[in-house]
């Protein structure tokens, strides 16, 4: 069993990388990586090829999640073909995205707050015009999120994880 996730933000430099780096990074520590294949993209074209942008970066550095070898890109008609889950970080794009996918895609197209503990938050804010402690912020809310995202992975496809120290239980 292969779970795919695709994440998206507007640009993919900010908000998706940045959860496809946590997301990552919690499979490997629980020893479920054959399991799951994590990408990210945006709904935008306007970063396309770009690096995440350097605040997220850092802001993931800072929390122990590598982003820096990420290049955006937009997201395309094959991603409804190969992806399971597609999981939005906003509204808006949240619509682009349903928008998009075709009438019989099978998958699940969700905002990636409906996973986490999100103390009211429907969305993860997008720190692109905010200072740089925006991003740590964002950081902080994108785990509580993958956390939660996980752990319903884990129990929706009877996952095992290899490792003793089970995050995901």
């Amino acid at each position: 069993m292969t779970v795919k996730v695709l994440f998206v933000c507007l640009g993919n430099i900010c908000r998706s990388p940045s959860a496809q780096g946590i997301l990552q990074k919690m499979v490997d520590d629980n020893g479920l990586s054959e399991h799951f294949v994590i990408d990210s993209c945006g709904t935008a074209p306007f970063n396309v090829g770009k690096s995440p942008d350097k605040r997220a970066i850092q802001a993931a550095s800072r929390h122990g999640y590598d982003i820096g070898d990420q290049v955006a890109r937009q997201i395309h008609n094959d991603d409804f073909q190969q992806f399971q889950y597609i999981i939005a970080m906003d509204h808006k794009n949240l619509s682009s995205v349903q928008t998009w996918a075709p009438e019989n895609y099978e998958g699940e197209i969700t905002l990636f707050m409906k996973y986490g503990s999100n103390r009211g938050l429907a969305q993860v804010a997008d720190p692109y015009y905010e200072d740089s402690e925006k991003f740590d912020a964002v950081v902080e809310t994108l785990e509580k999120a993958a956390h939660g995202f996980l752990k319903y992975v884990v129990k929706k496809h009877h996952l095992q994880a290899n490792m003793p120290s089970n995050k995901t239980a």
